[in-house]
């Protein structure tokens, strides 16, 4: 079965409240259960002591003229910044000081999310933000790894973050979320562990993107993004407990995630015209599975909802828009947003 038809099936599952198991079919017969557990007992050990603080990146970021833009950031560890030491090294607090720099308006910045959290954190995540913030203008939204290695029902996971986005939407906040990241980049994970968690992951992401979609959100797929950064530079993309990125690792992820940031915001791209899809770099509209299985090949690749001929559905399901954002990112902002951290 291909990535876009498990995708879609996983996807279903989610909104009918279905589930499919977390391997999916014939995934638990490609190696054998203690081979996996055997390698999975390894990997911990060789995984150094976790983090018992992390910051706190919760502030207000940047100056200028009006009133603060709301952005608020749930999820998991990558979300709430396991392995930084500064607010300024989170993906949090990169993103709100860009975005800073692009607006010229203050950025205030809600981080609600939790190292070791599992989609089904994400409703009493969203409920402290909008206890906080009944109206943020964009929430971020990074999960996925957690369900990944804890082995939850992928259809289960999926349901929990539909359900996140939906209720961010009916606030009228824009929803980035970041997909599932690659987990086979995990240095402490052998082979046969490695390339099993891998396609977990991407199944995962895929089915992320569908679902996000559908609910009126937008991904980015994380992918392998830090992987061959990670492969050739372990010491200096890893943390001291060599599963979570350092803060150069954050700055790569957040880099993927600031143009779709700022483009739900209305302030992306610098240019009053957005360029047309770059075919050759594979951009363009086609079925929302279809874009979320190219994505998962393609890190920094964004997918968000469109129509053609004004439908929004056609033969193969949601119309979607697969872009790569990254490549439109200036040096100007990349300057500004630096700045701004020195001048703080």
């Amino acid at each position: 079965m291909g990535r876009a038809r498990r995708a879609r099936r996983i996807a279903a599952a989610a909104a009918y409240g279905g589930g499919l198991g977390f391997a999916g079919v014939g995934a638990a017969g490609l190696v054998g259960y203690w081979t996996i557990k055997a390698e999975a007992r390894h990997a911990r050990r060789r995984i150094g002591k976790p983090f018992e603080t992390f910051p706190d990146a919760s502030d207000r970021y940047g100056v200028g003229v009006g009133d603060p833009i709301d952005l608020v950031v749930l999820g998991d560890s990558l979300a709430a910044g396991v392995g930084s030491q500064s607010r300024y090294e989170t993906i949090g607090g990169i993103l709100a000081v860009g975005i800073a720099a692009l607006a010229g308006r203050p950025v205030r910045l809600t981080n609600v999310a939790a190292s070791g959290a599992e989609a089904s954190w994400l409703e009493e995540q969203v409920s402290r933000a909008l206890a906080e913030v009944p109206a943020p203008h964009c929430a971020v939204i990074s999960i996925g790894g957690n369900d990944v290695t804890h082995r939850i029902d992928r259809a289960v996971s999926v349901r929990h973050l539909e359900h996140a986005v939906r209720r961010l939407r009916q606030t009228g906040a824009e929803v980035v979320v970041g997909t599932c990241p690659d987990l086979g980049t995990i240095e402490p994970l052998a082979q046969p562990l490695r390339l099993l968690v891998r396609r977990w992951a991407r199944d995962m992401a895929a089915a992320q993107t569908v679902a996000v979609v559908e609910a009126g959100g937008r991904t980015v797929s994380l992918g392998d993004l830090l992987g061959p950064h990670f492969v050739a530079m372990p010491e200096e993309m890893f943390s001291a407990d060599r599963f979570h990125p350092s803060p150069a690792g954050y700055a790569q992820a957040a880099a993927a995630l600031l143009p779709s940031v700022a483009t739900a915001l209305g302030l992306w791209p610098v240019d009053p015209e957005e360029p047309d899809p770059d075919r050759l770099r594979g951009e363009g509209v086609t079925s929302v599975a279809d874009a979320a299985t190219r994505a998962v090949r393609m890190p920094g690749s964004e997918v968000s909802g469109a129509d053609v001929g004004g439908r929004e559905r056609g033969p193969g399901g949601r119309w979607a828009m697969l872009r790569r954002r990254l490549r439109l990112v200036p040096d100007s902002a990349r300057v500004m947003a630096q700045d701004a951290i020195d001048d703080d």
